[in-house]
């Protein structure tokens, strides 16, 4: 009996639903002539369009129409199925997107029996937010499906955080699959997630919308972003503050968020990461001042006086190779060069830092000890004995004094050295010791990412890590003076 009650009950809902969704059917997703749009609105009593019918966007207890970077995405979701879209926070994409998927299910009958599949974050409050915020676009109407899925005009749409994407794989007809904040992904289940919904396209043929502010570098989001256009299967959309400003943005609301350290992030598209726990904003922005300050001085000149050292972090996996030259300019160490190359060849690399030592005047060359083919390589091309370990024993045996007197490539073993070289480099930074001009991105991205776990680096969480640990090597060569007056 309480079971028949039940099935009498769904298909009451169910029929209710269907109702309801009618009045949507035909209606367009949004007018975007605006004085077309106006003259409908009245003739309609307000039922010109989809989004006039659920209600508008509202921000600040204000309501918000479409804008004109919102017809873009609008009009690239009628030219293709595959779309990238880069953004700033706040400009309001995840919920056009959420509108989209809903107008989409109940225009016609089209995508009845298919499913959706909305991908978040790697928490469960995250996927049960987006269908909350579905389900609320009809607040008239009741649900009674979990708190994951939502079902619309029978088609099942179901959020699945990023690392639950197992019960996502398999489904039978999918339409429509959305990545939301995708770069925020663990690296791992980016991934993943990109695998798993392009796996779709040869067997239901899906949308597939990945939209996400940008994280680090390196992450999926830059991978997508550097591929070529005629390889890249995403028809990519740049949507930086710039295209939300006396929109959804007031000029007053812009001026506050570029006082955060992570407006770059944030608002203009820029691959920096999270504000690490290592080296301090006002110190990276004080070392980027002392950095264009250095470069006028010399007027792009290299002084050939001066004392100059070269970390090299050696990789050719799957970590990078960093290079890092700097000399020791009006009492601060400044950065000359920062590089880093992938997967280069061996014999590249030799003869790279051979270049280098010429055209920079570099005194000495730090290297990590766990190269010992490159330490040898150089040494060899250097003049130096190659047995660099029994060198390195007779030097301590005969107590004479620190081995930089005693060569110029300098093996440096990590694993002992390098909490104290981290802490080198911060108070070289918190001391204003550190110079570097703003052309080294890379290198200050790396610094305003780093994140340190009782003194280690975090090289998971540390953007262009390699370029850091070359910084670390090469400023080895300065001892650190006391805090310079301000």
């Amino acid at each position: 009996m309480n079971r028949s009650r039940s099935i009498l009950k769904k298909q009451q809902l169910r029929e209710q639903q269907q109702r309801f969704f009618e009045q949507f059917k035909s209606k367009p997703f949004w007018i975007w002539d605006k004085e077309w749009h106006k003259r409908q609105h009245t003739i309609s009593s307000g039922k010109c369009c989809f989004n006039h019918m659920i209600g508008l966007p509202v921000k600040n207890s204000k309501k918000m129409p479409l804008f004109d970077y919102e017809q873009e995405i609008f009009d690239l979701l009628q030219e293709t199925k595959h779309v990238w879209i880069k953004k700033a926070t706040g400009l309001g994409i995840t919920e056009f997107m959420l509108r989209y998927i809903a107008w989409l299910c109940i225009r016609n009958d089209k995508l009845k029996g298919s499913q959706m599949c909305l991908v978040t974050g790697p928490r469960i409050d995250l996927a049960i937010t987006l269908v909350e915020r579905i389900k609320t676009l009809f607040p008239t109407m009741r649900f009674d499906t979990k708190e994951t899925v939502v079902q619309l005009n029978g088609v099942k749409i179901e959020a699945f955080p990023s690392h639950h994407l197992d019960a996502m794989r398999g489904l039978p007809n999918v339409s429509f699959i959305l990545l939301d904040e995708a770069d925020f992904f663990p690296l791992g289940q980016q991934q993943d997630a990109r695998a798993v919904s392009e796996r779709y396209i040869a067997k239901s043929d899906p949308y597939i919308v990945m939209v996400s502010t940008p994280n680090a570098p390196e992450g999926l989001f830059e991978e997508i972003e550097r591929e070529p256009d005629d390889k890249c299967l995403y028809k990519r959309l740049f949507l930086d503050y710039t295209v939300g400003l006396d929109k959804i943005y007031t000029q007053q609301e812009i001026a506050k968020a570029r006082e955060s350290p992570s407006f770059e992030r944030e608002y203009n598209l820029k691959y920096i990461g999270q504000q690490g726990n290592v080296f301090s904003y006002e110190s990276i922005q004080k070392a980027m001042e002392f950095g264009l300050q250095f470069e006028e001085e010399r007027q792009g000149n290299i002084p050939q006086g001066t004392r100059k050292s070269c970390g090299i972090d050696a990789g050719f996996g799957s970590s990078k190779f960093g290079i890092v030259v700097t000399q020791m300019y009006s009492g601060r160490a400044e950065v000359l060069y920062a590089e880093e190359f992938e997967r280069p060849d061996f014999t590249d690399m030799i003869q790279k830092i051979i270049a280098i030592r010429q055209n920079y005047g570099v005194h000495k060359i730090y290297v990590d000890s766990a190269n010992p083919e490159i330490i040898r390589s150089l040494k060899r091309a250097f003049d130096e004995p190659e047995n660099y370990e029994d060198q390195l024993a007779r030097i301590e045996s005969k107590k004479l004094g620190h081995p930089v007197f005693h060569m110029d490539v300098l093996p440096v073993s990590f694993n002992a050295e390098h909490k104290e070289m981290l802490s080198h480099t911060k108070l070289m930074l918190d001391r204003k010791r550190l110079a570097i001009h703003p052309r080294f991105s890379k290198l200050l991205v790396s610094l305003s990412t780093a994140v340190a776990r009782e003194g280690v680096l975090d090289k998971q969480t540390t953007a262009h890590d390699d370029l850091l640990d070359g910084l670390r090597l090469s400023l080895k060569y300065y001892l650190l003076p006391p805090p310079m007056p301000k």
